[in-house]
């Protein structure tokens, strides 16, 4: 697997921080929050695969575009950033060794709580 940073997902986080769409959750909170399969699914159907694929800062160039295997490290519900799933990225990111990821996520968190 070759993870790497997905740079367009990112500036759309950034964009969208600025924005204010953001939700100032907890660390944990993102459990409850993330998105279930079935809505993957319909956003999938109504929207694509690109856009699908800006709500995650990672991708797997080995995998094929137009697979939930392509795309990880998910950072929002669709309609926002939020802070505990950008948080869960970062952890991760650190846990597998991705620091691109893991450095892009506590950039966005520092854009975040700078928002405030």
């Amino acid at each position: 697997m070759a993870i790497e940073l997905n740079r367009p997902a990112l500036r759309q986080a950034r964009a969208l921080v600025r924005e204010g769409k953001v939700v100032r959750d907890q660390q944990g909170d993102w459990s409850e929050a993330a998105p279930t399969a079935d809505e993957e699914n319909g956003f999938i159907e109504r929207d694509g695969w690109t856009a699908y694929a800006h709500w995650h800062l990672g991708v797997d160039k080995t995998e094929d575009r137009d697979t939930k295997q392509a795309w990880s490290f998910p950072i929002g519900d669709f309609r926002r950033v939020h802070r505990s799933g950008v948080i869960a990225a970062q952890s991760r990111a650190g846990q597998f060794g991705h620091d691109d990821i893991r450095d892009a996520c506590k950039a966005l968190l520092e854009l975040i709580d700078a928002q405030d």
